[in-house]
């Protein structure tokens, strides 16, 4: 018998965000959205809010770039973005499914590296490896060590990306380096800081649409689908509480406290976009 590949959660949550965003907003990305102050905080805005993160992005790119590596491209919105402004982009995708988006968006535009950032093998080098909310997910450092080894001399590090702050208590929100020791491990390496740049603000107002949408459509949902399993069958309904009780508690404080809020997120996270050169050692 085959052993069975489990599926990461984490794909899997980003699939349905995708599925969700492409057909409820008219969305592909994959981001956070940018909150500008003439911007309503309303669903029907986040595809713009999600435009201008992507723009905002692109804009701190260094002049004079023209290779860039954008490691977890997603479904290549971004990559598709940065060619059509005329930049080489090559791109690093861990995920199947992903890539699978990528490269009919893409096409021949840009050649996808089907791996982990961690496994990448190459001798191209670039003048900025990018990370746009992809540097959580990556073991840090790794992802630094790879960075010099795919840079050119004088080449950018760019990432766009929340990281956890030292905050007291106990935050329901994952992801994110340690902003301490981030700081920390990349003054060990070749890298000379050029831009650090603090979007909590303007990024954590996502975190209250996303909490709307689980309180108020995700949470009824999965009350109803407790009601129906408790109703008709009974037995089995009580003995899947019993046998995944701290599973289902973790499920309703996570995702269905509340919590999940921008207020919380500015707490225990902090957005940071980040820029450093490549420096000779």
């Amino acid at each position: 018998m085959k052993n069975r590949q489990k599926v990461d959660s984490k794909e899997i949550g980003l699939e349905i965000g995708l599925i969700i965003g492409k057909h409820l907003f008219k969305t592909e990305h994959l981001h956070y959205g940018y909150w500008t102050d003439d911007l309503s905080i309303d669903l029907i805005n986040f595809p713009q809010a999600q435009e201008n993160y992507g723009n905002f992005l692109i804009s701190q790119i260094p002049e004079g770039t023209k290779t860039i590596l954008d490691v977890g491209c997603g479904v290549g919105k971004l990559a598709l973005n940065l060619t059509n402004r005329g930049h080489e982009v090559d791109c690093v995708s861990p995920s199947p499914v992903f890539t699978e988006h990528a490269r009919d968006l893409l096409g021949s535009k840009s050649y996808i590296f089907e791996c982990r950032y961690e496994d990448l093998q190459t001798d191209n080098r670039y003048d900025v490896v990018l990370f746009s909310e992809s540097f959580q997910y990556i073991d840090l450092e790794k992802a630094l060590q790879n960075s010099i080894k795919f840079l050119n001399n004088g080449g950018y590090l760019l990432i766009c990306d929340f990281f956890k702050k030292n905050a007291k208590g106990e935050c329901v929100l994952g992801g994110g380096h340690e902003l301490e020791k981030f700081y920390d491990v990349v003054t060990q390496n070749p890298f000379k800081p050029i831009k650090d740049i603090d979007i909590t603000e303007q990024t954590a107002p996502t975190l209250d649409m996303v909490n709307n949408i689980l309180t108020e459509v995700g949470h009824p949902i999965w009350n109803l689908v407790d009601l129906y399993l408790d109703s008709n069958y009974h037995l089995i309904s009580k003995f899947l509480h019993w046998k995944f009780r701290k599973k289902i508690e973790k499920i309703n404080r996570k995702y269905f406290s509340g919590e999940r809020n921008a207020e919380n997120f500015a707490i225990f996270k902090s957005y940071r976009l980040l820029l450093y050169q490549k420096v000779s050692t």
